[in-house]
Order: structure tokens, then sequence, then C-alpha cells
């Protein structure tokens, strides 16, 4: 079995001059449908060693992360949860959305961070100047250094637990549309490209949470003359 992440790379960093450091992981990026979701926890000099079986959400089964999520909760120093819906994908694209959700899950913490620990080797979170003419008011606050680690999810304990985080909100939100459209099996892909939401695209064509501005697979069937 892997090694299981740690605090070693955020206490390196708060010993640097860092007094809080968020870990922050998003999912629902490349999602059918749904809302794309942001997750931060924060660590300081006092918080002690991440609740045993913290790991990637993606290594973990639905009721482990479950599990896990409250007492993620209780252990971080603050934590907070955005989203950004399909609208808001569709009218300003997947990258600016993550961002937005960012921007509102940093909102949500007690004190903002001196440093955000981003999983993946983009930048998301900090705004292009371009953005500053078009963007929604919540999408400009400005927001710390951000320092981006690829597989930050499997070697940093708050990135592995934003994981845990993000994947447990968005699943419910995901568990919640399905009852208005059981036809797309929401409740066990999520919103992804699984065999059946494809067949249920071909038939059905989008729901109101599908992302429109999206190449859907299974829609140009519907559209595509007789």
């Amino acid at each position: 079995m892997s090694t299981p992440p740690s605090l070693r790379i955020e206490r390196q960093l708060l010993r640097e001059g860092h007094a809080l450091v968020a870990g922050v992981d998003e999912v629902g990026r490349g999602a059918l449908c749904g809302p794309v979701t942001v997750a931060m926890v924060t660590v300081g000099p006092t918080t002690r060693t991440a609740p045993q079986g913290v790991r990637d959400s993606k290594l973990l089964s639905p009721e482990v992360r479950h599990r896990l999520a409250p007492r993620i909760q209780r252990w971080a120093s603050s934590y907070g949860v955005g989203h950004a819906s399909p609208e808001e994908i569709d009218a300003l694209g997947i990258i600016a959305a993550m961002r937005l959700a960012g921007h509102r899950a940093l909102v949500q913490l007690a004190v903002a961070p001196d440093l955000i620990l981003l999983d993946g080797n983009h930048d998301y979170l900090s705004p292009p100047v371009q953005d500053s003419l078009l963007a929604p008011p919540d999408l400009l606050e400005a927001i710390p250094p951000v320092r981006t680690m690829i597989k930050a999810d499997l070697r940093c304990a708050a990135v592995a637990a934003a994981s845990i985080l993000a994947k447990t909100a968005r699943d419910t939100i995901m568990a919640g549309l399905a009852t208005e459209h059981p036809a797309y099996g929401w409740a066990e892909n999520k919103g992804y490209s699984a065999p059946g939401h494809i067949a249920a695209l071909s038939e059905h064509g989008p729901s109101p949470y599908h992302r429109k501005s999206w190449s859907l697979p299974g829609v140009h069937a519907l559209e595509s003359p007789a």
C-alpha cells in the first residue's frame, strides 16, 4: 500500500513563515452535468496529525469518505466548500467557474490563509487580468499566493482532506438531483460520462443541470435529421 499523505510539506511551509496554509482540491471538472466543487482545508502550527484513513478521495469508497468528512471538519483549523453551477460553467468556461467555486470556498474560512497549496500544475484560483472587466464581483476577491503541486492529494494531508470534503459535498448534491431526474443515473455516476448516462442523454436529451456549452455525448443523435 502506498504511503499515506502527511503534514510534512505543510509543516515545512509553516516553518518558512506562513502562519496558515490551505490545502485545496476540486471535483467535477470533467463531469457532464452538475456543479464544479472546490474545497479548502487550513492547517496551522498547532494542527495535529490528520485523522487516520485520510487519502485522496479517489482511493476511498463512498462509505469511508462520508465517515471521514465530519472528522476532517472537526480536525481542520477551518474549511470551506464552494460550488459553481452548470449555468456559470456555461457562461464563464470551466476554468473561470473553478476559480469562482474556489473563491466561494475561500470566503467561508474563519481566517484567510497565508498560502494556498493547490493540487495539480495549473493555478486556476488567481484571476488573470482580463477577468477584471467581466467576472462576477465574488470572483475578484483577492487571494493569497498559490503554490501548485502535482499529486499533492497523494502527498499532503490537507489537500487529501480537501479532496474528501469536495467529493462528499458534490456527491450529495448529485444524489439529490438524481431524485428529480432518475433516468440519468446520477446517484451512481455523479454526472460523469458513464454508459447509462450517455444512453439517457441519447433518449431524453440534456436536463436543466447539464452543461449545455459542452459537446454532450449522445445528444447529437437527437439533433441529427431522420
